[in-house]
């Protein structure tokens, strides 16, 4: 049994994915199973002109995330030492740096060792078109079981392909700024950009600028699918 379907269906892992729940419970026994403390699922999505890491399920703590920051994150998710699968990955260890592929400075790793983070495994995962990663890590360097990393990396690409509306809106939560929400809103309610320029007290070129930016960051090919979506997804 080594297609991904039969890592699958040889244990319960990902039958039943319908709520954050579920893909909460898959990840965590997927890290159990593999010998690792700690997960992180993340979407990186084109925002204007740069790469934003959305955290679309973790078990890390609140603060961790807070200290390190997004942009660390995403630079752990698609750095030199991520592997797609079928490749034998290999950990950052963080009493290495910063002589891990330039990754992290030397204060990163010395937060990131300290955060209970001392060896993390980034994995990237074919979802789809959409870009996904599971960092997954241990407090201690060597703890994490490789072959098993492995088997775990073609179960998630498996079992997320089954989900990619669940996974596609967990990594939207309102991705926009306050202004291009605005936008949004008004052109939903019928208004012509000119009349949104007056309302938000802005140029028309202004305008059109937030709202080619909520465009590209809803991946839409116009208007009205922007704002379908920022409906269909409560954020206006």
């Amino acid at each position: 049994m080594s297609s991904p379907a039969a890592l699958l269906q040889s244990d319960t892992l990902g039958s039943r994915l319908t709520s954050r729940g579920d893909l909460t419970g898959f990840f965590m026994e997927l890290t159990a199973e593999i010998g690792a403390d700690s997960y992180m699922l993340v979407a990186i999505v084109h925002d204007q002109d740069r790469n934003d890491a959305r955290i679309v399920s973790s078990n890390w703590i609140f603060d961790a995330i807070e200290l390190i920051g997004k942009r660390l994150i995403a630079g752990l998710a698609q750095g030199a030492l991520t592997v797609a699968p079928g490749i034998r990955p290999r950990p950052l260890v963080a009493a290495q740096a910063p002589d891990a592929d330039g990754l992290v400075s030397g204060e990163e790793a010395r937060l990131l060792d300290v955060l209970g983070h001392a060896e993390i495994y980034s994995l990237r995962l074919n979802v789809g078109r959409q870009r996904l990663f599971a960092l997954f890590s241990a407090a201690s360097a060597g703890k994490i079981d490789q072959p098993a990393l492995m088997k775990a990396q073609l179960k998630c690409c498996y079992a997320l392909s089954h989900i990619p509306q669940l996974i596609a809106a967990a990594a939207m939560q309102d991705p926009l700024s306050d202004r291009e929400r605005e936008c949004l809103f008004w052109v939903s309610e019928g208004k012509t950009t000119d009349e949104v320029a007056v309302i938000l007290g802005v140029s028309s070129n202004t305008v059109n600028s937030y709202i080619t930016h909520a465009i590209q960051k809803f991946a839409a090919s116009n208007r009205a699918m922007a704002i379908a979506t920022a409906i269909r997804s409560g954020i206006i």
